[in-house]
């Protein structure tokens, strides 16, 4: 509701209070209404002085059968205290004075119920005022709140289809480069090798379109072996214990490319012949390992791929961890459990 179309209920009602009472209309109640309705026009811009300006006519009105002065006036400091919470000093002593300068008028002699009752009359639109400034604010914090869990499940989303873009990518250009390398050092060699980089390349162009998309369910643990197999056949061996565990998609969908990236470091960082992964239940967890036997080609960066393992893990609430494990690399991830 605009302040001009409130101005005009005010005047409305305070003349509606008065014909009620008396059954007629005078000039001084008329005169008295519009110049209290005219100020709160300007409620918004200027509150405090209009809250000040509705009182000195309240004021002026006092004795009128019927007119409702006091009404607006409380109305007019309490949109004060909503508009302007940081003079909330200046508006509870306006309010509070005002009220007990009216009980002060009154022509029977003070006492101390008739001031107590002023006091009360003046901290009542103060609180309430207070009362819906502060609802204000919760809304406002409730709608900050709602967008900036909005903006965080987006930033969350692009993130992993960015993460599974290069995982899926990667994964693949890794072993396309060690197909074609194998080609080079061994000719006789070439032909398979070539039907295998024709074989992997149309597998990243599919899954990469997919991911795009959105278009695929992303894959699970029953997918692992499938993997490992395929890495196997250019690289170590690689043993793959506990696919029997069931897990929910989710948490299946990231163990699928923690293990995916694990297994991609292995063949880019190190020289080894085994590598064991396992998957195991441990109370509320599902714990992944991946370890080989080769040691690492210098020291690992922190880059997209280990960097991804920890974020992949993280957005399950979990934790992942690569270092050094005896002669050869230990990656461990726990990845919290919730039953289906």
């Amino acid at each position: 509701m605009n302040d001009a179309t409130l101005a005009g209920i005010a005047f409305l009602a305070l003349l509606g209070g008065v014909l009620l009472e008396r059954g007629e209309l005078s000039w001084p109640p008329v005169l008295l209404s519009l110049a209290l309705s005219l100020p709160l026009t300007l409620r918004r811009r200027y509150p405090v002085a209009v809250a000040v300006a509705c009182a000195a006519v309240a004021f002026v009105g006092t004795g009128l059968p019927g007119w409702s002065g006091r009404t607006v006036a409380a109305a007019a400091f309490c949109s004060a205290v909503y508009h302007r919470g940081e003079k909330f000093g200046p508006v509870v002593a306006l309010s509070v004075g005002w009220t007990v300068l009216y009980g002060l008028s009154a022509p029977a002699p003070p006492s101390t119920p008739v001031l107590t009752e002023a006091v009360l009359l003046g901290l009542a639109p103060v609180a309430a005022g207070v009362a819906l400034r502060l609802h204000r604010e919760r809304v406002r914090s409730a709608v900050a709140l709602r967008q900036a869990e909005l903006a965080r499940v987006v930033a969350d989303e692009r993130l992993r289809i960015a993460r599974d873009v290069h995982d899926a990518v990667g994964h693949h250009l890794t072993a396309i480069r060690l197909q074609a390398m194998a080609a080079r050092r061994v000719p006789e060699a070439a032909p398979a090798a070539l039907a295998l980089i024709t074989d992997l390349s149309a597998t990243a162009l599919t899954e990469t379109r997919g991911l795009l998309a959105e278009l695929r369910e992303d894959p699970g643990l029953d997918q692992v072996t499938e993997l490992a197999a395929r890495l196997a056949r250019s690289g170590p061996r690689i043993t793959v214990r506990g696919l029997e565990i069931g897990v929910p998609e989710l948490v299946g969908r990231h163990a699928y490319r923690i293990v995916q990236e694990a297994l991609t470091n292995v063949l880019r960082h190190s020289a080894a012949t085994e590598v064991e992964v396992e998957l195991r239940r441990t109370g509320t967890e599902l714990v992944i390992t991946v370890c080989d036997n080769g040691r690492s080609v210098g020291e690992p960066r922190p880059g997209h791929g280990l960097r991804g393992l920890a974020e992949r893990a993280a957005l399950l609430g979990g934790t992942c961890t690569a270092g050094p494990a005896g002669d050869g690399w230990l990656v461990r991830a726990v990845l919290p459990w919730e039953p289906r």
